[in-house]
């Protein structure tokens, strides 16, 4: 793989790891305390839609080097597993799809032809992000054109395209120093005047706060929505960008939507850490990469 490609990769293991490990956290027994101390739950621990979708857009991204709406819709919506957890919204668009309705017709009909302004379209782009690094306009166009095939309303696109530059800022200062603010710095400039921008420029004021109150006034993913969600993901992502497992873990910590605040967050930070941990950086634990389940293997052939 190209050097864009590896770096997009281990985003996508970032991701999937903290989908993964996030996902723990609806299963009775599971501690965030144990977490905290260093002990998280035992393994296998299986991804779930989050995982499964930013694998196609890794998948199409490798063999295209581009978003195509219509191949991306069909990747969807041929291998949508609704065992994983997929919302029902999303079922729905991608049977529709499947059956043979225009992708662009099914996800416009959505919410009473609102469209969904769901947080799917952010959990599945930071690879997207990544690959894009050293372009950070092609990283946001791209980014909506992955959201448009199923997400058509406003604050979800903006809230791909938020996360999609931040991975993409992370990526490209991999090596080097790079604080909360300028993360956050990088993202402003894509920012649609909206919920979803109005919660990220709070973030910034929130730097430097505890991840619980950063929770309060950001939102957790709790409602599943782009509002309710990128602008906790990119506040985490600012503030742990070195230390993966401590972001990850602060995705835990502030409940919620946990498997996609981590997986946004995740597929942030393992861009700029990558997997191992070097003098600078904590990357992804190898005993959590160990008990992620395995990504399916389309996804890198």
């Amino acid at each position: 793989m190209s050097l864009d490609f590896d770096i997009a990769y281990d985003s996508l293991k970032g991701l999937s790891v903290g989908d993964a490990l996030g996902a723990q956290f609806f299963v009775p027994g599971s501690s965030v305390s144990e977490l905290l101390a260093g002990r998280p739950p035992a393994p296998p621990w299986p991804w779930t839609d989050d995982t499964e979708m930013a694998c196609s857009v890794y998948s199409e991204i490798r063999r295209r080097g581009r978003v195509d709406r219509d191949a991306l819709a069909a990747a969807f919506a041929d291998r949508c597993e609704p065992y994983r957890g997929y919302g029902g919204g999303t079922v729905v668009v991608l049977h529709q799809i499947r059956d043979g309705c225009p992708w662009v017709e099914a996800a416009t009909a959505a919410f009473g032809g609102c469209g969904s302004w769901g947080n799917g379209a952010a959990m599945r782009v930071a690879p997207l992000g990544a690959y894009f690094a050293a372009d950070l306009d092609r990283a946001a166009a791209q980014a909506a054109l992955s959201a448009e095939v199923t997400h058509q309303h406003p604050e979800a696109i903006v809230g791909a395209m938020a996360v999609a530059v931040a991975a993409g800022h992370a990526a490209a200062t991999r090596g080097k120093g790079c604080a909360p603010i300028e993360l956050l710095d990088a993202v402003e400039p894509y920012l649609v005047d909206g919920r979803t921008a109005e919660g990220v420029r709070r973030a910034r004021k929130l730097l430097g706060r505890s991840v619980a109150q950063a929770a309060y006034e950001l939102g957790n993913g709790a409602q599943v929505s782009a509002q309710d969600t990128v602008p906790f993901t990119l506040w985490a992502a600012a503030t742990f960008l070195g230390d993966y497992p401590a972001a990850v873990t602060a995705c835990v910590e502030a409940g919620g939507d946990v498997d996609t605040t981590a997986a946004i967050v995740g597929g942030i930070v393992a861009a700029h850490t990558g997997v191992e941990s070097t003098g600078e950086t904590r990357g992804i634990p190898q005993q959590w990469l160990a008990a992620r389940e395995p990504l399916p293997s389309w996804a890198t052939d």
